[in-house]
């Protein structure tokens, strides 16, 4: 299987045990991770072309992904 990029672990290698635990404690959180690695996992097969998508879609899976990004990131900078 292929690496697929931008995967939680590697954008925040700092918070690897904080995104472990928040997974297992955290619904929220969990839910949040969830779609962000089914959006990063599309994003990477439309990349690819084991998918392929038209450009308009793979922007706004992009976009989506980043919003995801940023909405995990604002929790693990909490406490």
């Amino acid at each position: 299987m292929s690496h697929t990029p931008h995967e939680l672990a590697e954008e925040f290698p700092e918070h690897t045990q904080k995104i472990h635990d928040l997974r297992q404690s955290d619904a929220h959180f969990a839910r949040l991770a969830d779609e962000y690695h089914d959006i990063n996992r599309a994003v990477h097969r439309a990349e690819t072309d084991v998918e392929p998508t038209s450009d308009d879609h793979m922007t706004e899976m992009r976009k989506q992904r980043l919003r995801l990004k940023d909405r995990i990131a604002a929790v693990l900078s909490k406490g």
